[in-house]
């Protein structure tokens, strides 16, 4: 959906790209994809004549679900299905970026903060699912079973999301008290962060045999992993591997992570993952740091690590200076997770980083 007169870091091409990619990364088939530029979305999300098009490709067998680049509205949701006959399921980003969530998380931590943010995407939804009841409610036989429907699903699922909240504020706890015990030891930590399938991974699997699945999609992996690595001047340096970002990821779903970004918090420097391959480099690295600004994080020591060198051009190493420039980066690193190539160079940065900070000069 374009708006007019809106501007836009991301064209709709390269946003519809992306959420094919999420399509795919979910074990979806991508039968098509289409655009329509509106002054504000309508109370179907599209436009009549778009709906009619969709409804006439969804008769013909072309598809089955529509998948939306923004986020609806529960009543968006509604008509917009109705709208295309009813036998079309309507879903958003933010529930086919929940979907790739729930298939990748793995421990009990992760499928807790997925569960979490699902229930809360759920919630404002749950009268569409018994619209049908309330359209019949004062009828006879019929009064109230809607609404009281609603209500118990309601009541259901807020007790559900405090027991998850309950249980996540035990691993917040837990988590402490494991960086508590790991500043006694004096190890600083490094945190890596990045846009999704920049390459975290990989790169610590590269810097420390972590041995973390790493796959050419997105959100390969959700779960915080930690391993130790030894700098060229001898001390050692956690590294921790978080979730990776995208854009327009509802608060929400930032909020139900937190025990994990929390990590990040308590870090000694941020490596900045990016990969310098992609066309929209710049903009994936602008949303990092935008969800950095929102949990504090923005003055926090980092080093902009320029991942995926193996795939430049010879006469791309120039741009490459250029993209480090114009972001006001102090200190960036081009690397190749895949190849190891830049790695002595980025443990070199990292052990300057931490000489120049007080958290980095009191460990020995």
């Amino acid at each position: 959906m374009e708006i007019k007169g809106r501007r836009a870091r991301w064209s709709s091409e390269d946003s519809l790209r992306e959420l094919g990619e999420l399509v795919r990364s979910a074990g979806g088939k991508l039968a098509g994809s289409t655009t329509q530029r509106l002054p504000n979305p309508t109370q179907a999300y599209l436009g009549k004549g778009k709906l009619e098009e969709l409804k006439a490709e969804a008769i013909e067998g072309i598809f089955d679900t529509v998948v939306c680049d923004d986020e609806l509205s529960p009543s968006q949701q509604r008509n917009l299905e109705t709208a295309l006959g009813g036998d079309v399921k309507v879903i958003d980003r933010t529930a086919l970026i929940l979907d790739v969530f729930a298939q990748r998380a793995q421990t009990r931590e992760g499928r807790l903060q997925v569960e979490l943010a699902q229930h809360e995407y759920l919630l404002p939804r749950l009268a569409g699912q018994w619209s049908h009841l309330e359209r019949l409610e004062g009828a006879i036989g019929t009064r109230g079973p809607g609404e009281t429907q609603i209500e118990t699903d309601r009541r259901l699922v807020r007790g559900r999301v405090l027991k998850i909240r309950k249980s996540l504020e035990d691993v917040r706890r837990h988590r402490g008290r494991y960086r508590a015990k790991r500043g006694d030891q004096g190890i600083p930590v490094a945190s890596l962060v990045g846009y999704t399938n920049a390459g975290k991974s990989t790169l610590l699997n590269r810097l420390t045999s972590a041995g973390v699945a790493a796959e050419d999609k997105l959100f390969s992996t959700l779960d915080p992993v930690t391993r130790r690595v030894r700098l060229p001047s001898g001390r050692e340096l956690l590294v921790t591997d978080t979730v990776g970002f995208i854009q327009k990821l509802p608060p929400q779903v930032v909020a139900a992570f937190r025990a994990t970004l929390e990590e990040v918090e308590d870090s000694s420097i941020i490596l900045h993952v990016a990969d310098i391959t992609h066309p929209n480099a710049g903009a994936q690295a602008d949303v990092v740091e935008e969800v950095m600004a929102t949990l504090d994080l923005a003055d926090k020591p980092r080093i902009l690590v320029l991942n995926k060198a193996d795939l430049l051009e010879d006469d791309t190493e120039a741009w490459v200076e250029e993209f480090s420039r114009r972001d006001g980066w102090p200190r960036a690193a081009l690397v190749s997770a895949l190849t190891g190539s830049g790695l002595g160079g980025l443990l070199a940065e990292i052990d300057a980083v931490l000489s120049e900070t007080p958290a980095g000069a009191a460990v020995g």
